[in-house]
């Protein structure tokens, strides 16, 4: 969209009159914002660690006595830097409500930018005044409430969402409130200080040059040759990101060109449809599900792969046919479909949904929202928003009382995606948590008929059923888990099994198997001093718990059965 020098300065210009007249407006509409989201996430707080979460640095038994450089080390290290501060600074070191908190407050301020953003947009379309005020207010509301969030939100993993877009989105804010054509030293540091935040925090990010370009040239604010040190310090520091992203992906078993189960091309046809999947879910939220069953679409005329295509391609043209007539649409066309390119194009991700993949374009889609609603008078354009952002309020308390218990939520999952595996497998690892022995075994077994069962199910199932009685079977399926990965591991669960019904013969032949593996598994050690101890041989118990102290002196186990047999 072009436009004379005069005009790109007097945009440019007219940042200063972004200053609100009543200065107690935007505190009051934060705080307001602050108590709603933590009224609708108020379910979720409390939820167990869940998928992801459970493999963090905090979940490791050794956690206290990591160092600050093992805990940072690796692709994300400001991600982890947040989960050392929450470690660190809390009294219970696992406590879920602490993280949880964290992620809901990093999102309030992530909405606090939005509105920021959707404010200077919507300036430079040509909404000012009130009509601004409150469609950027519907904006932050609607990024702030919406249902399609509560998975960035509520899952602990997806910080990385969360903290990432916060960092993005304000680079973007620094850059957009600029006073002067051409950005100053200074605010191009800030920027790229932000960039280099949010990259270190999730790499999707790297698409900020992308986006700055495009805001750049679509609202004629002075391009290349008026910002050309910004864009030379982000191209620089993106390559450097890009490529060591590149090299992490080239090995990676589950995103990049290493994923085995479906090639690029394969990949970018089933992302034809799912951004439509997105783009329903946005606009009509409803049958959410933490692991989506979609189909592979193995060539365009696959599960109707061409029509996405075909709607994508003609959305875009006519993005760019009417982006005069439609500005600020036509801009979040082209930003959503730029942001959602890094999960949804030709790199392969294992899982082909995720609804937390929307936390980053979800400004390009209310962008359109915008569009619509600005032509609407101030009273209806104030009602409108108002109504959806309180449907949009009870539609994600809803679902936030699904990801308080892991076993509502992939019990919701496992009827969703019936024929998916992954959700059966949770499932029954989540009641098998929670003492619903009987039912996690019948749930293991369902998983298994859905693919061929792998150790850690044959392990665990095995588990359910010594808890629910049937140790007989248990042991079965221990053995099995055994022929598929010996380990000491699982010699130390049949020994506990034998063990639990007074087979202590078989029990330390299957301990004495599991030493052999590895001596230096601890829990050999304690479960066989149990047995001795059950058998009224204190010394040789006391024995056996010194020798997993002196692998592992923080196990708890063996120190409280020491403490037991000394007295």
């Amino acid at each position: 969209m072009k436009k004379s020098k005069r005009q790109r300065a007097e945009k440019i210009a007219s940042v200063d009159t972004l200053k609100p007249k009543r200065v107690w407006w935007p505190w009051a509409a934060a705080l307001a914002g602050m108590i709603l989201v933590l009224e609708v996430y108020g379910p979720a707080l409390s939820g167990a660690f869940v998928l992801d979460d459970r493999y963090l640095p905090f979940m490791d038994p050794n956690a206290a006595q990591m160092t600050f450089r093992t805990w940072i080390t690796g692709t994300r290290p400001l991600l982890y830097f947040s989960y050392w501060l929450n470690f660190h600074f809390q009294s219970i070191a696992v406590d879920p409500e602490a993280y949880h908190l964290t992620n809901v407050f990093l999102h309030f301020l992530g909405s606090l930018v939005i509105a920021l953003v959707a404010a200077r947009l919507l300036d430079l379309s040509g909404t000012t005044g009130r009509a601004r005020t409150i469609l950027s207010a519907i904006a932050g509301g609607l990024f702030l409430l919406h249902p399609l969030q509560t998975e960035s939100v509520a899952y602990v993993a997806s910080r990385s969402e969360v903290l990432s877009v916060l960092l993005y989105f304000s680079a973007f804010a620094v850059f957009l409130y600029r006073r002067t054509e051409s950005i100053t030293i200074l605010r191009a540091a800030a920027v790229l200080v932000l960039f280099a935040g949010a990259i270190s925090t999730k790499e999707h990010t790297l698409t900020l040059a992308a986006l700055l370009l495009l805001t750049d040239y679509y609202w004629g604010l002075g391009g290349i040759r008026k910002n050309g040190l910004l864009y030379a310090m982000l191209t620089l520091a993106g390559a450097g990101a890009g490529f060591y992203v590149w090299l992490e992906l080239k090995g990676a078993p589950t995103a990049g060109f290493s994923v085995t189960a479906f090639s690029p091309a394969n990949y970018f046809f089933t992302q034809c449809r799912v951004i439509w999947m997105y783009v329903r879910l946005f606009f009509l939220p409803f049958g959410q599900n933490v692991d989506p069953e979609i189909a592979v679409s193995h060539s365009l005329l696959d599960h109707g792969a061409i029509f996405g295509l075909a709607a994508l391609v003609a959305v875009i043209a006519a993005a760019w046919i009417y982006r005069k007539r439609w500005p600020l649409a036509a801009f979040g066309v082209f930003m959503f479909l730029l942001l959602i390119a890094p999960t949804s194009s030709f790199v392969p991700i294992i899982d082909v949904s995720a609804e937390r993949r929307m936390y980053l374009p979800f400004l390009g889609l209310a962008l359109v929202c915008l569009e619509f609603l600005r032509r609407l008078k101030m009273s209806q354009m104030a009602w409108t928003g108002a109504i959806i952002l309180a449907i949009c309020s009870v539609l994600t308390y809803r679902r936030s009382e699904v990801w308080a218990n892991p076993v509502a939520l992939w019990q919701d999952a496992s009827n969703k995606s019936p024929r998916k595996w992954r959700p059966h497998f949770q499932l029954a690892s989540a009641q098998y948590e929670s003492g619903n022995c009987q039912d996690a075994a019948q749930s293991f077994e369902a998983a298994s008929r859905l693919e061929q069962p792998s150790f850690d199910l044959l392990l665990d199932w095995g588990l359910a059923l010594d808890c629910a009685g049937d140790w007989q079977d248990a042991l079965v399926r221990l053995q099995q888990s055994a022929t598929l990965q010996p380990s000491a591991h699982v010699q130390s669960q049949i020994g506990m099994v034998y063990a639990k019904h007074n087979k202590f013969e078989e029990a330390l032949a299957a301990l004495a198997q599991g030493e052999a593996m590895d001596p230096n598994f601890e829990m050999i050690y304690v479960y066989r001093g149990k047995i001795y101890q059950a058998t009224g041989d204190n010394a040789a118990a006391a024995e056996q718990y010194r020798r997993a102290l002196a692998i592992n002196p923080h196990n708890a186990d063996a120190r409280d059965a020491l403490s037991q047999v000394s007295r």
